[in-house]
């Protein structure tokens, strides 16, 4: 069956390269959402603890309990809240928090200029009552950058914005708390790290998103994918291969099929336009539900390396294409 190799090596020099930006290891929450977007949240986990990561970011409270026994300090973004000491609940509405239960460990959000989820600013009174009344447990302010990556006076609104923020929350005593905007994007940019964690996600999986204009620190690929051949045949000149039958055979040749297709959440895109491989043999015709089809006759092939480079074939973005990888393809961790 198609599988996906996970390179320990490169994950831990990714890691590494984040603790140097953020100044510590203990300042990453390294983020395992969307089973370690793509990556496998079991296997990615237990390389970040070994690393020395205490704390890491899930979705909901069922991706947390899959990895409760490995980390100290989970920060939940969404979903059923549950109340537990290793989980905090990120709280993005005044009426999220308004049906909170007592003693809920959160992160209080705020909309510092994405306008996509947080309280806004002018809400952070109305808020602090709330959560003094209700008795809960106000763990961290937190908000999100929408343009760390991009060259613009976005990233530094949405910073004195937060700052703002955080001294508003001092003023009026809770001293105590965590500030965090930063993500992969946000850490990257900084020259002088503050913050007290950093939301490590796409760069902990080897894909730097910053323009080009910024600082290059050199991230590695994490993932690699596979696929194993199921049949070869011999085409003569002129005979078609796959649905409408796209390929015509130049000359004489050897196809073969390969396990991996677009019910394995590999992307069907164009056979007008076809996907190259890094071994540079082209995607023969229409990408099937489980097949493609290859020259030659080789047992496996590497069908991608590089998500960016995918990415950038198919018109879309590196987490995508790892996100969009099922769950049930093996990953085999290598180093």
């Amino acid at each position: 069956m198609a599988y996906i190799k996970i390179n320990r090596s490169n994950l831990i020099h990714n890691l590494s390269q984040i603790a140097l930006k953020a100044g510590s290891v203990d300042k990453i929450a390294i983020v395992l959402k969307d089973n370690a977007y793509g990556h496998g949240v079991g296997k990615i986990a237990k390389i970040a603890r070994d690393f020395g990561i205490t704390k890491a970011v899930v979705r909901n409270y069922e991706e947390a309990k899959e990895i409760e026994d490995l980390f100290d300090d989970i920060i939940v973004l969404g979903g059923v809240i549950i109340p537990s000491s290793k989980l905090s609940y990120t709280i993005n509405s005044i009426e999220r928090l308004e049906s909170c239960p007592e003693g809920a460990n959160i992160e209080l959000k705020i909309d510092t200029g994405m306008h996509r989820n947080g309280i806004m600013p002018d809400e952070l009174q109305s808020a602090i009552n709330i959560i003094k009344d209700k008795n809960i447990n106000l763990v961290g302010i937190m908000s999100h950058f929408s343009s760390a990556d991009e060259l613009g006076s976005e990233y530094f609104y949405q910073y004195k914005n937060f700052q703002t923020i955080k001294e508003s929350v001092k003023k009026i005593g809770f001293n105590s708390v965590r500030f965090h905007i930063h993500n992969s994007a946000g850490v990257l940019r900084s020259k002088e790290f503050k913050e007290d964690l950093v939301r490590l996600g796409i760069g902990a999986y080897g894909y730097n998103p910053m323009y080009s204009a910024f600082e290059n620190i050199e991230l590695k690929p994490v993932m690699s994918l596979y696929a194993k051949k199921v049949s070869s045949r011999i085409l003569t000149t002129g005979q078609r291969v796959g649905y409408g039958g796209e390929f015509i055979a130049p000359k004489e040749m050897i196809v073969s099929t390969y396990d991996i297709g677009y019910g394995d959440g590999w992307r069907r895109g164009s056979p007008n336009i076809p996907y190259v491989t890094p071994s540079g043999k082209k995607i023969l015709g229409r990408v099937s539900m489980d097949f493609i089809t290859l020259e030659g006759d080789d047992e496996e092939v590497c069908i991608m390396k590089d998500a960016n480079i995918a990415a950038k074939h198919f018109g879309t973005i590196s987490y995508e294409i790892t996100c969009a990888l099922h769950a049930n393809i093996n990953r085999v961790i290598v180093d």
